[in-house]
């Protein structure tokens, strides 16, 4: 049995969920977003919850039962209030700043890193030092994350480089005179 799949999704107010065969379609204030379940899976909705229930005892049946139910949870969650990462820059002279439809890094290069913001994502940055990614989807919002903080990985010896707000960086002792 699921853990995860055996609790239902809660539609919140404001976000409208409709079920279309195996395609189910939210909207909410953030925008409109579906998602295709497979097939070994049914989706119904009774009082604003929609619960996901295997067709059958296979092993694909129950893989994709809290997949399935996951994927919708963030799909309704995303529509309603949505996601955010946060980054932060640890460096001397390492900067961010918001130029037009571009995300300008200063990172120690030779050379300022230009990246282009996505239409779907909102980036600000808040601070010289931080950057803030929003969106309704969870997997855009990681993935760009997870895009600037290639061009500079936190390095465990100073600790400079670009983490997540929240991460942990394990710090190792330098060399011994």
């Amino acid at each position: 049995m699921s853990r995860v799949g055996k609790y239902p999704v809660e539609v919140p107010p404001g976000v409208t969920v409709t079920i279309t065969s195996n395609v189910v379609a939210a909207k909410g204030k953030l925008g409109e977003m579906t998602y295709r379940c497979p097939e070994e899976v049914q989706v119904s909705m009774e009082d604003n919850q929609i619960w996901v229930k295997p067709l059958s005892k296979s092993k694909q049946g129950r893989m994709h039962w809290g997949t399935t139910r996951a994927q919708l949870n963030n799909v309704v969650k995303g529509v309603g209030e949505g996601f955010t990462k946060k980054l932060e820059l640890v460096g001397v002279g390492y900067k961010a700043q918001v130029q037009g439809k571009n995300l300008v890094l200063s990172l120690g290069y030779s050379h300022d890193v230009v990246y282009p913001i996505p239409e779907d994502l909102t980036i600000v940055a808040p601070a010289p030092t931080q950057v803030e990614i929003s969106g309704a989807s969870k997997q855009r919002v990681g993935q760009v994350a997870s895009e600037l903080r290639a061009h500079r990985p936190p390095e465990p010896y100073k600790g400079k480089g670009v983490k997540y707000a929240d991460e942990r960086i394990l710090r190792k002792e330098g060399k011994k005179k």
